[in-house]
């Protein structure tokens, strides 16, 4: 009698769920509600410093979801914050701006959307870098972490940024007073759309993962005169190509080949008509590096070669050409190491060993590395989610290019994507919060 009402009651009890169950079971109900939301993000992208439409919508639903909301700080930048009892404090960033290019996927959803940017151009614009997919993931995130506050404690600072796309927009959230105004986090955490990497499949680094990206102008000078008359000018835009040619060599040559730089001239502009030989050209390059002192051995060799080009050519000293290095640059992110093993502990527990990969660094950049490198020296990580179509996969294994990030062509496989990107995630902040348990 005793065993026939012990099974009686043990038939009763009820397993209660572990927190990656619950987040399963969470995301796959709202995975519906989140391709709309992507799909309409993805329809209509807002230029850097322009967000003003994106940042409202996502503040929206943030208030929807239960958290305090702070509007148009840095910019169109939110702060939204959820409480949760006591506990670490973590925040977790979402970009939100498009690109000026034309949409070419001939996706069903693609973007028309076309606006003036800060230069009063109109620009076709879109979603090229996969901002739309962040901030699904991330609003994703917040939803099933309202709907699981039982399982963890501590605040979450949820923090859409504009401007990344030109580098300014974690500076300027952290100068309107992100660390003075709200509580400073215990730890930073982000995500970025990988072309690389598979859906379903998230790509952690540890260390240096992306480069720290400068912009460089030149001014070219020289002296002009008919196209019919070489002989009576001196031509810059013939010295501006020497230029573009030995500025490969400073990779090749100067820079140690254990270490890693790109040099890019991305604009070249000079002349009006055929037959003048203007006295002017512009070029504009791009500089990638890690270590401050490749970067310094890079600008000397820029402004070597640039002089020695217009000393060469007879050139008085008045007339040689016009470096421009900014002060300002996008720093190398870098990801905490014992905070990455922490992660893909989290990524593991939820996806499985074979979906969670090493990812090599890259040349790309990024300023989330802005947030964890102010005086509190918060480890942060930016960790990569794979977006790319199983078509796409294929096709890559048979040798053929699959597009890039920034590419007319890129999409992500907007399902497995946000599913895997949000189930990662959650996993990775409940563990964080319940870490000082």
């Amino acid at each position: 009698m005793i065993r026939m009402l012990l099974i009686g009651w043990l038939g009763l009890m009820v397993v209660e769920p572990n927190p990656s169950q619950l987040i399963t079971e969470t995301v796959r109900q709202e995975l519906p509600a989140l391709l709309k939301f992507y799909q309409e993000l993805h329809r209509k992208p807002e230029l850097s410093l322009f967000e003003k439409e994106t940042a409202a919508k996502l503040a929206a639903e943030m208030r929807t979801i239960g958290f305090d909301v702070t509007e148009n700080f840095g910019g169109f930048g939110i702060v939204c914050m959820l409480r949760n009892g006591e506990g670490p404090t973590v925040l977790y960033r979402t970009d939100m701006d498009g690109l000026p290019v034309v949409e070419k996927t001939g996706l069903p959803y693609a973007s028309e959307y076309h606006m003036k940017d800060a230069d009063d151009i109109e620009n076709r614009t879109m979603h090229a870098c996969g901002h739309d997919m962040h901030m699904t993931v991330w609003l994703g995130t917040a939803k099933t972490l309202s709907a699981m506050r039982g399982t963890w404690s501590g605040t979450a600072i949820f923090i859409g940024q504009p401007a990344e796309e030109i580098g300014a927009g974690a500076k300027m959230m952290l100068q309107a007073g992100l660390y003075e105004k709200f509580p400073v986090p215990d730890y930073g955490v982000g995500l970025h759309s990988s072309p690389d990497i598979p859906a379903g499949k998230v790509g952690f680094g540890k260390g240096f993962t992306m480069a720290r990206a400068e912009s460089i102008d030149i001014k070219v000078f020289g002296r002009g005169a008919h196209g019919a008359s070489p002989h009576k000018s001196i031509d810059p835009i013939v010295l501006a190509s020497l230029m573009v040619m030995d500025f490969q060599t400073i990779v090749s040559r100067s820079v140690d080949p254990v270490e890693s730089a790109v040099l890019t001239v991305g604009s070249i502009h000079g002349g009006t008509k055929h037959n003048i030989i203007p006295d002017e050209v512009t070029m504009q390059i791009t500089l990638r590096t890690f270590k401050d002192d490749v970067r310094k051995l890079m600008h000397r060799r820029i402004r070597e070669i640039a002089r020695g080009v217009a000393i060469s050519a007879g050139l008085p000293e008045d007339l040689h050409p016009e470096v421009i290095i900014p002060d300002q640059s996008t720093e190398p992110n870098f990801n905490d190491p014992i905070l990455v093993d922490q992660m893909m502990g989290s990524a593991t527990k939820i996806l499985g060993d074979q979906n969670v990969v090493s990812a090599s660094p890259q040349m790309v950049a990024e300023d989330f590395s802005r947030y964890g490198q102010t005086e509190h020296k918060i480890p942060t990580v930016l960790f990569w989610l794979g977006t790319i179509p199983k078509e796409r996969e294929e096709a890559a294994k048979h040798g053929e290019s699959i597009p890039a990030l920034h590419s007319p062509f890129y999409f992500p496989d907007p399902e497995p994507s946000i599913e895997t990107g949000v189930k990662v995630t959650s996993q990775i902040l409940i563990d964080l919060f319940n870490s000082d348990q």
